[in-house]
């Protein structure tokens, strides 16, 4: 019995490995996002703490109805840019690994836009570098969102920041 046992562990231990080699840490895709292949990529006997930080369409915008989103990449350049954000977060919050993947394409209310997983040893740390690295994805990614509201008009969306900044001061979006 005690054989079966090791035999079933080793190979699921294979299978595991399989997996976690397919599964990229940064990653520009078409397809859902998932975050479980993505905590167990980060995941480490020496972390204590993994946090998944998950960016989700939402209905509205300053109260204002959104339809659906839709996102565009310099996939190459974007690629690259999150592993530089990436390695920027590890070297100033001492984290483990972290990996980053971003959807492309239309995106419904309620579809994961953005997964940013971070392994660090403490909590802290976890959460001050997912909050960096999404922040920093906004300024310095080639990912380009395209809001498309209820009433069939669109808007490109340009730095978050200045767009909230406006909205709070009573100024109209420029509408396409």
């Amino acid at each position: 019995m005690e054989n079966c046992a090791t035999s079933l562990f080793s190979i699921l231990h294979f299978q595991f490995s399989i997996l976690n080699s397919m599964t990229a840490y940064f990653q520009i895709t078409e397809e859902p996002l998932d975050p479980a292949p993505l905590v167990a990529l980060v995941q480490s006997p020496d972390m204590g703490a993994v946090v998944t930080f998950a960016g989700v369409v939402r209905n509205n915008f300053g109260g204002r109805a959104t339809a659906y989103l839709e996102y565009e990449a310099f996939e190459p350049m974007a690629t690259n840019v999150l592993q530089q954000l990436a390695a920027e977060a590890r070297t100033q919050w001492g984290t483990g690994a972290i990996a980053i993947h971003h959807r492309i394409g239309r995106l419904a209310i309620g579809d994961t836009a953005v997964l940013i997983v971070v392994a660090a040893p403490h909590r802290h740390e976890a959460f001050e570098a997912a909050e960096q690295i999404m922040d920093r994805i906004k300024q310095m990614a080639p990912i380009w969102k395209k809001e498309i509201w209820a009433d069939g008009a669109s808007e490109w969306v340009g730095d978050e920041v200045e767009r909230k900044a406006k909205l709070e001061a009573g100024e109209e979006p420029v509408i396409s």
